[in-house]
């Protein structure tokens, strides 16, 4: 079972991600929080494996209360829920180690689908936020951002290309093994040696480049 917090200060929100994900059976919200402070004191009492926290929230917002989390309840995978009109606050969080941005008004399958992901240690990253995040970005056009993406991925060997495609689809560890026909264990090394090599700090940052390069399309 999935133990999740969830953190949003409208109710009507809480409620509609609440419903969804009580349509799967292997998914529980432990507890719910209207602003970002609430969610770090319920997150240290029910220690759940994954906390969906609104950006913008009173008293604490969410990138505060992940940075909070990620001191008191490292074990959490923190999922940020973002809308079309929080760029600025995507690019900000895109370093400070959460596990992934899902869309607030998405498709509900993304959603549970995300939950599982960072739960079995993937990342989560809706297509239309990862799009927004490399068009925030900036740095020259689409076309010599992925160019420059593919670069960076060039000296990884085909297997690690692989996982690499594969995390930025948001697919679990356990599903990458699956797919790949090796242990869990060989996915998570797999992983931590190509964020070194690359210089990354999470697997957000390396689905990002991941869509950048145009690895996602083909996985």
């Amino acid at each position: 079972m999935i133990r999740v917090l969830l953190a949003d200060d409208e109710a009507m929100i809480r409620a509609g991600v609440r419903a969804i994900l009580a349509t799967d059976p292997g998914i529980e919200v432990v507890a719910e929080a209207g602003d970002g402070r609430e969610a770090v004191e319920l997150a240290r009492e029910h220690r759940p494996d994954v906390v969906l926290l609104d950006i913008r929230m009173p008293r604490l917002d969410g990138l505060g209360a992940a940075a909070e989390l990620r001191a008191t309840v490292p074990d959490a995978a923190v999922v940020m829920l973002t809308t079309f009109s929080e760029d600025a606050y995507i690019a900000r969080a895109l370093g400070s180690g959460v596990s992934g941005f899902l869309l607030k008004a998405g498709d509900p399958r993304e959603l549970i689908a995300g939950v599982r992901a960072v739960a079995g240690g993937g990342a989560a990253l809706s297509p239309t936020v990862a799009r927004r995040v490399i068009d925030t970005l900036g740095g020259g056009g689409r076309f010599s951002r992925a160019a420059e993406a593919r670069a960076r991925l060039e000296p990884l060997t085909g297997r690690e290309r692989e996982v690499v495609a594969l995390l930025g689809a948001g697919l679990s560890n356990q599903e990458i093994a699956d797919r790949m026909y090796v242990v869990e264990g060989t996915v998570k090394a797999h992983v931590s040696a190509v964020l070194g090599r690359l210089g990354l700090r999470n697997r957000v940052q390396l689905a990002v480049l991941a869509y950048e390069a145009g690895l996602v399309q083909d996985a």
